[in-house]
């Protein structure tokens, strides 16, 4: 009996072997030559093609119920303007596609995809999505004669393009002789990662930190077939060309991919926009819909400039972000550059004594709580009560008698029951303890302290 994989959003249950894509080689390494591409766009497309298979390569357009689509891509929203943008950013990205057979060579330029049409029918009526493929690519995305079978299911839970990119390469050359995969330089794996057109020039130091690194974490973390390892070929002392060796795992149950320790939607990331301005609703749409080494790197810039004690004041956070995130990871990470060396730590650093390690704990937890608090400020009233009603109901029985008394005639604007109140929001909103190894991380990421070298 084939394994079930458990249904995720409402999406019916599929084998594994349901789930598989066979993806045209050429379309794993996509470099825009115009346009750009994000995460989501790479899973609409996936979802798209998948479903274009399934039709079958004789048909001259693909129909699909919107709903399906929306569910096989995992676009938790209603919101159908903004697949509309990406289906806009899809018609708008050319790429080059090449073929070689019998010693003959093809180029194209062309579209990532043709016409697409969206029919809203009326109230209670299914809406439909239809959509082509420019025909001088249909058939060798549609019926491929070299493809690398691809797990929808896996590719849809990527959280970053890059990681998502990687892992379909890595499917890619599994079981390729010595596991490499193509050798390029620094400058095409940029473009290719991010799905940009537009870079310009490329800071190796960035690109490894904030996209590459981030994404072998991610691919190690959701895929039970191999782990990736970054190869630098240098001129000198630069790193001139990149490729990667792709070491096969020992195989698990598919069911490890639910784990709740392997979600990958980071609500860090979503309580960092929100503690920098940037409202609720518009935080959860800006890290579902950009990859999230971008999302990180510029708000790892925001945050460095927000305590720069050198540098004027920042008085708009969010609209600053904004900008950091628009220009890119490699020019925004140039304005103020991290203080903390870690070149010069051989591993881990070690706390020297349980005071400092309390230092730590006090701030993560000063940050924790504050970050509780502007998520609270962000709900609208409704939310709001049904969260003061859960802490009456399993915190405030389990506390001393004047912070309860404040409590019934204060609530949370009482500066006794604050604290309590935002330290049990923090709690059951993210449910994590801090181990030594994220303490450490926290104090270097935000300089609570320095260590030892």
């Amino acid at each position: 009996m084939k394994k079930q994989l458990t249904p995720i959003h409402g999406i019916p249950e599929k084998s594994r072997e349901d789930q598989t894509l066979a993806k045209a080689n050429e379309a794993i390494a996509i470099r825009p030559k115009r346009g750009k591409l994000t995460l989501l766009s790479r899973r609409i497309y996936n979802a798209l093609l998948y479903h274009a298979q399934k039709q079958g390569v004789d048909e001259p357009s693909y129909t699909l119920p919107l709903a399906e689509l929306i569910g096989d891509a995992r676009f938790n929203s209603n919101n159908t303007e903004l697949l509309k943008s990406h289906l806009r950013d899809m018609q708008a990205t050319t790429i080059e596609w090449s073929t070689s057979s019998a010693g003959q060579k093809k180029w194209v330029s062309t579209q990532l995809i043709g016409t697409v049409i969206i029919e809203e029918p009326g109230r209670g009526q299914p809406c439909q999505i239809t959509w082509h493929y420019p025909k001088e690519i249909r058939e060798s995305l549609v019926k491929p004669n070299q493809y690398t079978k691809v797990l929808l299911e896996i590719s849809a839970q990527m959280r970053s393009y890059s990681a998502s990119v990687l892992y379909e390469l890595g499917a890619r050359y599994l079981t390729s002789p010595g596991g490499l995969t193509m050798r390029e330089d620094v400058f095409w794996w940029a473009s290719v990662l991010t799905g940009r057109s537009d870079i310009a020039e490329v800071d190796y130091r960035f690109l490894k930190r904030d996209v590459i690194s981030k994404a072998i974490v991610e691919v190690e973390t959701l895929c039970e077939d191999f782990t990736l390892e970054l190869i630098e070929h240098k001129k000198g002392r630069k790193v001139e060309e990149l490729q990667f060796r792709v070491h096969p795992k020992s195989q698990q149950s598919l069911g490890g991919m639910h784990d709740p320790a392997k979600n990958v939607f980071d609500l860090e990331i979503v309580g960092r926009l929100i503690a920098i301005g940037i409202k609720q609703n518009d935080a959860q749409d800006v890290y579902a819909t950009t990859d999230e080494g971008q999302v990180r790197a510029a708000l790892d810039h925001t945050e460095q400039r927000l305590r720069s004690s050198t540098l004027p004041k920042l008085e708009a956070p969010a609209a600053y972000f904004r900008d950091a995130l628009k220009k890119g990871y490699a020019k925004a990470q140039k304005i103020e550059p991290s203080k903390i060396d870690t070149t010069k730590l051989a591993g881990p650093p070690k706390l020297s004594g349980e005071n400092r390690l309390q230092q730590v704990r006090d701030a993560w937890g000063h940050d924790q709580r504050t970050r509780a608090k502007d998520l609270f400020n962000e709900m609208n009233i409704q939310q709001q009560d049904a969260v003061r009603s859960k802490f009456e109901e399993e915190e405030l029985p389990n506390l001393a008698s004047p912070i309860v008394r404040a409590w019934k005639r204060d609530g949370v604007k009482s500066r006794i029951c604050a604290g309590s109140f935002f330290k049990w929001f923090a709690k059951v909103t993210w449910n994590e303890e801090a181990t030594d190894q994220m303490l450490i991380e926290y104090a270097l990421a935000k300089g609570v302290m320095k260590f030892d070298s």
